[in-house]
């Protein structure tokens, strides 16, 4: 049972990350790989500005870390375990609307 405040404080910060869709969209980038903002926005198909201030609230939240790389900045998941996170998360909440779809899957007789 979560009781601290700092686990409380944790869990809003992520859910507020996974709040807005884009912000998904870049967390799941870079689960892959770590990216430049450029390639990040083209891949995503977003203005550079409008990727900017998603990757500003992931870095708030301290999920992601600029990091400087010659001129540019590249950004990648602030730890390995966001990524196992995120898809253990996915798995989960797949998995639930699963069950939702078909009540009796652990059985035999799912529709």
């Amino acid at each position: 049972m979560l009781t601290l405040a700092s686990d409380i404080e944790v869990l809003a910060r992520f859910g507020r990350a996974l709040a807005d869709p884009i912000r998904c969209r870049i967390l799941l980038a870079l689960r892959q790989a770590p990216a430049h903002p450029s390639d990040l926005a083209d891949a995503l198909g977003i203005s550079r500005t409008r990727l900017s201030n998603h990757l500003a609230c992931l870095r708030d939240c301290g999920l992601v870390l600029a990091v400087p790389d010659g001129r540019r900045t590249r950004y990648e998941l602030a730890d390995p375990r966001l990524g196992h996170a995120l898809d253990d998360l996915r798995a989960a909440v797949v998995a639930v609307e699963a069950d939702k779809a078909c009540p009796d899957a652990h059985t035999k007789d799912c529709c």
